[in-house]
């Protein structure tokens, strides 16, 4: 079946009320893309993961909406020029989109990635690298973690470098469970994976399953006593606040490992951790770092 993408420009000011009006008109999917993308008027505009973008567009926002059919298309296009918000907004096209083998091409898109050259994550329609000894089989789905993130791939690079063999293991935000799932993989003993969405807490499960593996996951609340090391992949603010709980649940001689920062944060997370713990940058990759901190041996 042959569906139709009907193209406007929209001024930034209008992208979120035209968005939500695409929707109402029944659109099946809604993009947005900056309209000078790849010239001299292209405009950064970056968020960091698992948040909102800070803003809802470009100056000059591209907006994409798909439809069924032409004529749903034509009559959306049709109702959104006589309405009041449409002033300074533009119609482009309505466009036949060619007939794909959409899942096909979505596993194109997704293609096992490298953590270090024998640890490896691999969708489900892939077969593993001949250089694989250890592998995580996820897909992408609703919770954060594919590996493909700098911030999650130098989280896994951690744990393959550290033996966690027997140890006690805390994922705190744990989106899919992919570190959880690699501590495991890296000999982890005990593992509970915690976040505040049960979408993420169910892919855990459900992901800790495909791969073989035993780990608790739930809410928060499910995170009691201290861990030999503990995990954060979040993000700096969040990771700000939480510093006290975060650090109470490392135990004596125990490692912190935290995730989801701009290498421009490395300031304001040490200080917020400097009355707990001494965090220091221990790996980085475009633009984001993993800062890491050991808790002092309990004294004899």
């Amino acid at each position: 079946m042959t569906m139709f993408e009907l193209c406007l420009l929209c001024p930034e000011d209008r992208v979120e009320v035209m968005s939500d009006a695409l929707d109402a008109l029944e659109a099946l999917s809604v993009s947005v893309e900056d309209a000078d993308a790849e010239t001299a008027a292209e405009q950064a505009l970056f968020g960091e993961p698992g948040m909102p973008a800070p803003k809802d567009g470009w100056l000059r926002s591209r907006v994409v909406a798909l439809f069924q059919d032409e004529a749903g298309a034509r009559e959306a296009a049709q109702l959104l020029s006589a309405q009041a918000f449409f002033e300074g907004c533009q119609i482009v096209a309505v466009v036949a989109v060619v007939e794909q083998d959409w899942v096909r091409l979505t596993q194109s898109q997704f293609t096992p990635v490298d953590i270090t050259p024998d640890f490896w994550i691999v969708p489900t329609w892939h077969e593993p690298p001949a250089q694989a000894r250890t592998i995580i089989r996820l897909d992408p789905g609703l919770a954060f973690g594919t590996g493909t993130h700098p911030t999650t791939r130098m989280c896994l690079r951690w744990i393959a470098a550290h033996a966690l063999n027997g140890q006690r293991v805390l994922d705190y935000g744990c989106g899919s469970g992919i570190l959880a799932i690699g501590a495991a993989k890296y000999g982890a003993q005990t593992i509970d994976a915690v976040d505040i969405d049960t979408a993420a807490v169910a892919s855990s499960r459900l992901n800790a399953q495909a791969n073989h593996v035993t780990l608790n996951a739930g809410l928060p609340d499910l995170a009691q006593g201290v861990y030999d090391t503990v995990l954060a992949n979040i993000l700096a603010t969040p990771l700000k606040v939480l510093a006290p709980l975060l650090c109470a649940h490392v135990a004596a001689g125990g490692s912190l490992v935290l995730a989801g920062i701009l290498d421009r944060q490395a300031e304001e997370l040490q200080q917020a951790y400097a009355p707990y713990m001494d965090l220091q940058v221990s790996d980085a990759q475009e633009g984001w770092i993993l800062m890491t901190a050991h808790a002092r041996a309990a004294r004899n």
